[in-house]
């Protein structure tokens, strides 16, 4: 356990292991860490080697790297699925016993945690835009350790939904771009009026020339 500077509790060594990829302790990464936490717990999973876990984020914040860390889910290996709607929700599968969750984040979140009037102070200060470098880092702090000592179902909700099959990683040749030549993944090229395959840049740059 890593103890954290000027705060009352200690990093899980598995969080530890999110901050150290991610860069800094912040409360998105800890939203990811408590979701990844309650899918490996509900789905009984283990950290995907391949594509056995599916994890499909609403959002591209801070979380995402936490879901990544623990549950092995990427955008290379094809089983971290981006849908970029701002919304802090997740839906994690598990493709072997073939059973879903998606958990999305409660709207009756409110920070409890001590020192109340010290983040209420520095919760102002960042409305109002007069907050330092050291507030914000502080504001973080004090939200993720408040967000680490709660229950989890008093910061998500969480939904068993019926199962669906993602679709694994495409795989498939590349070819040279008629135009730049670049090696380019065959399935993402196109072939305007005259036939001739050629990557997308260069598709766009035909339509503006």
């Amino acid at each position: 356990m890593q103890k954290t500077e000027n705060t009352k509790f200690e990093l899980p060594e598995d969080l530890k292991k999110c901050v150290d990829f991610h860069g800094h302790l912040c409360p998105g990464l800890v939203y990811g860490y408590l979701v990844a936490k309650e899918a490996l717990n509900l789905l009984e999973l283990k950290r995907s080697r391949d594509e056995e876990v599916v994890a499909i984020s609403e959002n591209d914040s801070c979380a995402v790297d936490a879901l990544q860390i623990l549950l092995g889910t990427s955008i290379g290996k094809g089983n971290l699925i981006l849908k970029d709607y701002g919304k802090n929700a997740y839906t994690i599968l598990n493709r072997s016993s073939k059973r879903a969750y998606r958990f999305s984040r409660n709207q009756s979140y409110r920070y409890s945690g001590e020192p109340k009037e010290e983040f209420d102070r520095l919760d102002a200060a960042i409305s109002s835009g007069a907050a330092t470098e050291k507030e914000k880092r502080r504001h973080k702090l004090l939200k993720a350790s408040d967000l680490l000592s709660r229950p989890f179902d008093e910061v998500f909700s969480t939904k068993e939904i019926d199962f669906f099959m993602p679709p694994y990683a495409p795989l498939a040749r590349s070819e040279a771009c008629a135009k730049c030549g670049e090696m380019t993944m065959s399935t993402k090229m196109v072939a305007p009026e005259d036939s001739k395959r050629i990557c997308i840049p260069c598709s766009r740059e035909t339509k503006t020339g």
